[in-house]
């Protein structure tokens, strides 16, 4: 499926369910595996970003934070994105998203998306993201509130192994 009408169609079902979670909720979205979604059988990985990319702006809808960032000029980039695989996911099959900020510090915030499928993890997507009105960051806790500020071990090695030298 398209990533634009993927989006669209995420959109519009989070409206139904505007306002309905904080930015400190996990956020629970479902999506199928389409053919236009897997190579042979499987979610392709490029494809799981595309469901990660849905599932942010669901979160951003169902949290109202659309609502503030359209009206300030806000927007949110994806300054790197960690993705570990468990297990394949199948063509046809229904996976749950789990959407919820991990952490943050002045300049980003970590959210994670948990793939499930059942009762089993098949694959997680930590992103590192800012948030920016114009050349400004914007710091995070303005944004979304309180949030953790300790970062996970997880994190701090992703961070450690980000730095150029």
């Amino acid at each position: 499926m398209s990533g634009f009408l993927r989006n669209l169609m995420a959109f519009i079902n989070a409206l139904f369910s505007w306002g309905d979670s904080t930015p400190q909720s996990r956020v629970i979205t479902h999506f199928r595996v389409t053919p236009f979604d897997a190579g042979m059988h499987v979610l392709k990985s490029d494809k799981a970003l595309q469901l990660v990319e849905c599932a942010q702006l669901d979160f951003m809808v169902r949290t109202r934070l659309i609502t503030r960032l359209l009206r300030e000029g806000i927007g949110f980039v994806n300054a790197s994105q960690l993705v570990r695989f468990d297990r394949p996911i199948g063509m046809f099959t229904r996976v749950r998203m789990e959407t919820a900020v991990l952490c943050a510090d002045d300049k980003f915030s970590w959210f994670v998306h948990t793939l499930w499928v059942g009762e089993t993890v098949h694959a997680e997507v930590l992103v590192k993201m800012k948030f920016k009105q114009g050349r400004r960051t914007v710091r995070p806790t303005e944004v979304l509130g309180p949030c953790p500020i300790d970062k996970p071990a997880r994190v701090l090695a992703w961070d450690q192994a980000l730095i150029i030298e």
